[in-house]
């Protein structure tokens, strides 16, 4: 809790994946990689509870042995790969309401593929929204490489309209800074968010700003490979 507000973790986990397979399962530095996550929101001082929605009974187990609520097992027509964030937080929440009388302030969004980000992070986020007075607040992070130096080819692949000659000419240093989500962390107001369906607010929403070397989301082979190498070097 926080000035009197209620905080949901919430941890999505589907049993398939199809570029990396069962990565949430993978043993990261000791611990299968959703683990982080579960213990980042238990850490939290802010978080209320945290809890995973998943379809698979192995995440199940792993997650009730890290401590984690597991009040159902995902239905079916959220265990596709068509499924959306919004759907899933939606089913949550309804589920807390008609099951428990259970109702939370905000809901706090976890992927488990950014086992990087921690408690402290989490807790920052939480204060940071406050502190502007939002409904939300979306974790972003520098990009790698200018935005302005990307851009779609055509099947011929000429590049011709590729990039305008300004940025081609510019130097990375003298282009403006941009900033991409990095998956880490959502908030929500509750309220707010089952008006629009959506977490990202129509308005009074901000962004948190987190370090490159936390904003690791493990998608591929390589991305499980890199995070491994910055939690030795930490």
């Amino acid at each position: 809790m926080f000035k009197n507000k209620t905080f949901l973790a919430i941890i999505p986990a589907r049993g398939g994946s199809k570029r990396l397979p069962c990565k949430n399962v993978l043993d990261l530095k000791g611990k299968p990689l959703i683990a982080w996550s579960i213990e980042a929101g238990l850490k939290s001082k802010y978080i209320d509870e945290v809890m995973v929605t998943t379809d698979d009974d192995e995440i199940i187990e792993i997650a009730k042995t890290f401590k984690a609520n597991v009040p159902f097992k995902r239905p079916n027509f959220l265990a596709s790969d068509h499924a959306t964030r919004s759907e899933v937080i939606r089913h949550t929440i309804e589920f807390y309401e008609q099951e428990f009388n259970k109702k939370f302030d905000y809901v706090v969004f976890l992927q488990p593929t950014s086992p990087l980000r921690n408690a402290k992070h989490i807790d920052e986020a939480i204060e940071y929204m406050f502190s502007k007075k939002g409904d939300a607040t979306v974790s972003v992070c520098e990009v790698e490489h200018p935005i302005h130096w990307s851009g779609p080819l055509p099947k011929d692949n000429n590049m011709s309209q590729f990039l305008d000659r300004v940025s081609v000419q510019s130097r990375s240093q003298d282009l403006p800074t941009s900033y991409r989500l990095n998956g880490a962390i959502y908030i929500c107001d509750v309220n707010r968010f089952l008006e629009e369906g959506c977490v990202f607010l129509k308005n009074n929403i901000y962004a948190f700003k987190m370090s490159q070397e936390v904003s690791v989301d493990i998608d591929t082979r390589i991305d499980f490979k890199f995070a491994e190498v910055l939690m030795d070097e930490n």
